[in-house]
C-alpha cells in the first residue's frame, strides 16, 4: 500500500514538535554554554530574552501537544514512544562526559524507524526496522559530526565534547566516509527485508552519493559550509522518502492497469 495520509501527517507533527521538544531541553541544559559560544549565543535562553520558567511552560506545550500525538495510535505504539523520553532528556548531557554525544542523539532523532511501522501494524518488524534505525544512526553521526566541526573552538573553550573534536580533521572524513556505508548497509538491508524494488534501491544509491559528495566536498574549518552541508541532508532525506513511495506506487501501478481491463 501507499503511505497513508493521515498517518504521514501524525508522524510529521509528532517530529516537529518532539524535535522542537528535544531543542528546547537542550537548551535549557546549554543555558550557560550556549551563552559562550558564537553560533548559539543569541538563543533565547542564552540571550537572556526568556527565562527558564518560561522555556519551561513553552517544553510543556510542546510536550502536551507530543502526547496528543502518541494517544491517537495503539497502545503499543504509545508505550514505544514514551520510551524515547529517557533519550531526549538524556542527549545533552552526553556532550559533558561523552566524546559521542552525537551516537546518542542519532538514538534519539531515528527512534522514529521503530514507531512508524508500529503505528500501523501494532508491532515493530525489527527484520525492516532494525536495519532501518541503526543504519540512520549512522547516518545521524555523520551529519551531525559535519556540523559539530562549526564549534570545535568555542567547544573546546567551554570544556564540551564532540565526534569533531575526539576525530579532528585528520580522521573525520574517514570515518564519516564508514559510516555512510553503514547507513547504506542498513537501508539496503530494511529493503530487502521489505522485498523494495528497483526504485527503492536506485534512490538508496543516489541518497548515498550524495552523503559521499557531502564528505568529499565539506571544508571542516568553513563553519558556514559544514552548516550548508548539515542543510542539505533535508534532501538526502526527500531522495529516500521518494524512492519509498515511487517503488511502492509503481509495485502497485500493474495492479491498477489490470483492474481496468
Amino acid at each position: 500500500h501507499l503511505p497513508d495520509v493521515m498517518m504521514l501527517s501524525k508522524f510529521a507533527l509528532g517530529a516537529v514538535v518532539m524535535r522542537g521538544a528535544g531543542c528546547t531541553i537542550n537548551d535549557m541544559w546549554d543555558k550557560d554554554i550556549d551563552s559562550k559560544v558564537e553560533r548559539t549565543k543569541m538563543r533565547p535562553l542564552a540571550a537572556g530574552t526568556i527565562n527558564r520558567y518560561q522555556a519551561a511552560g513553552f517544553l510543556g506545550l510542546q510536550l502536551t501537544a507530543g502526547l496528543g500525538v502518541l494517544t491517537s495510535l495503539n497502545t503499543y505504539s504509545i508505550l514505544l514512544g514514551a520510551s524515547s523520553l529517557g533519550l531526549v532528556v538524556l542527549y545533552p548531557l552526553m556532550k559533558r562526559v561523552s566524546d559521542f554525544p552525537q551516537a546518542v542523539l542519532g538514538l534519539t532523532f531515528n527512534w522514529g524507524a521503530l514507531l512508524g511501522a508500529s503505528a500501523v501494524l501494532g508491532y515493530t518488524p525489527l527484520d525492516i526496522c532494525l536495519p532501518l534505525y541503526m543504519g540512520s544512526v549512522f547516518w545521524t553521526l555523520t551529519y551531525d559530526t559535519i556540523y559539530a566541526h562549526q564549534d570545535k573552538r568555542d567547544d573546546v573553550a567551554v570544556g564540551v565534547k564532540s565526534t569533531a573534536l575526539f576525530l579532528g580533521e585528520t580522521w573525520t572524513k574517514p570515518a564519516c566516509a564508514a559510516w555512510a556505508a553503514c547507513f547504506s548497509a542498513g537501508l539496503v538491508a530494511a529493503g530487502q527485508a521489505a522485498s523494495m524494488g528497483m526504485v527503492y534501491h536506485g534512490a538508496v544509491g543516489v541518497a548515498i552519493t550524495h552523503l559521499l559528495w557531502q564528505i568529499s566536498t565539506v571544508s571542516l574549518n568553513r563553519p558556514a559550509d559544514c552548516m550548508a552541508k548539515f542543510v542539505s541532508n533535508k534532501w538526502l532525506g526527500a531522495i529516500v522518502f521518494a524512492g519509498i513511495v515511487g517503488d511502492k506506487y509503481f509495485m502497485l501501478t500493474p495492479a491498477v492497469f489490470a483492474g481496468l481491463f
